[in-house]
């Protein structure tokens, strides 16, 4: 099979070259399951575009509504961006649990939605491309669990059948144009079930350690 190295800021040009699917915006998700590199993917791909802005998910979800969002980002992020002004979000605090501030994402270019669920039916129209993080739901889990170490063992206890009836109800992997995963020299990406050119593998090169979502 076909391998190439591809540097992200080469990836990151041809994201600059889609048509905008979000207003003057052109909206990137970037999902997969928990714990498999989406938010260290998405900080090396934002800096590879300049400082695209980043919205993470993880503000946007909460203890009593892991996956219950939609409608905030529409109205929140979508519907300001769909017309060219600076979204204001509200963020969710982890720790104290509940909403307690907020972020401002700009209409820029390219902005990167990550985390579980970005790819979800309700979000993909908005989309002009949709990347999920190609590591096994298990190995990822475990990589999140020892990430988030015994302190976070009841909260992951609670995430991963809701994750496993979100992804059952509304998958995200069969849309997806690329697939991403970690190797030794940076990512491997390859097209996904969605894209529209013949598979092939492609390798970025690596910038900085690994590390995990």
């Amino acid at each position: 099979m076909d391998h190439q190295h591809l540097p992200l800021d080469r990836y990151a040009e041809r994201l600059r070259r889609l048509p905008p699917s979000c207003g003057p915006v052109r909206l990137v998700g970037i999902d997969g399951h928990a714990g498999s590199g989406k938010s260290t993917f998405a900080g090396k791909l934002a800096r590879a575009l300049g400082g695209a802005p980043v919205l993470r998910l993880d503000d946007l979800a909460s203890h009593d509504a892991l996956f219950d969002w939609t409608g905030r980002l529409r109205t929140q992020v979508v519907e300001p961006l769909s017309h060219g002004t600076v979204a204001r979000y509200e963020t969710y605090d982890w720790n104290t649990r509940r909403f307690d501030g907020s972020r401002l994402l700009p209409p820029a270019e390219v902005v990167l939605i990550e985390g579980v669920g970005a790819g979800r039916l309700a979000v993909r129209p908005f989309l002009a491309e949709l990347v999920w993080m190609d590591l096994p739901r298990e190995t990822a889990w475990e990589r999140g669990r020892a990430r988030d170490g015994e302190a976070q063992r009841g909260f992951w206890d609670g995430w991963i059948p809701a994750e496993r009836k979100h992804f059952a109800q509304d998958p995200s992997r069969p849309f997806a144009k690329k697939l991403v995963r970690e190797c030794p020299e940076g990512y491997e990406m390859r097209e996904g079930p969605a894209g529209t050119t013949q598979t092939r593998h492609s390798v970025t090169h690596r910038e900085g350690p690994p590390a995990v979502r």
